[in-house]
């Protein structure tokens, strides 16, 4: 089944405003009158009968501030391990996982053992 145009649901909005019934709209434009009434209700809710922007995956467990927040530790703390920064900023996430943030931002942490 292809997505409803805007042409189409400009034409949905402009039939509800004068008073048509869904299952008139529904055969004129063939769609369901499922879709009449969703896209109906969200004209009537929001002023816009534009499609909602779909979910684009799982949102961080870490925000923006906080990183920027753990970037100023590793400035004022270049030594700091990733266990160290996750207890003081009190981050949700494993140490791989802040690894991973990490070098996408650019920043490393390389913290050599000396053996004796």
């Amino acid at each position: 089944m292809l997505p409803i145009t805007n042409k189409e649901r400009d034409t949905i909005v402009f039939h509800k405003k004068n008073g048509e019934k869904n299952e008139n709209i529904s055969r004129w434009i063939r769609v369901s009158v499922s879709s009449i009434t969703r896209i109906w209700n969200l004209y009537k809710t929001t002023g816009k009968y534009e499609p909602k922007p779909q979910n684009s995956g799982r949102k961080p467990m870490v925000t923006k501030s906080q990183m920027d927040n753990v970037a100023e530790k590793i400035k004022g703390q270049p030594d700091i391990t990733l266990r160290e920064l996750i207890d003081e900023c009190s981050l949700g996430i494993s140490e791989s996982a802040l690894c991973r943030r990490l070098s996408a931002i650019g920043l490393t942490l390389k913290k050599r053992r000396s053996i004796r």
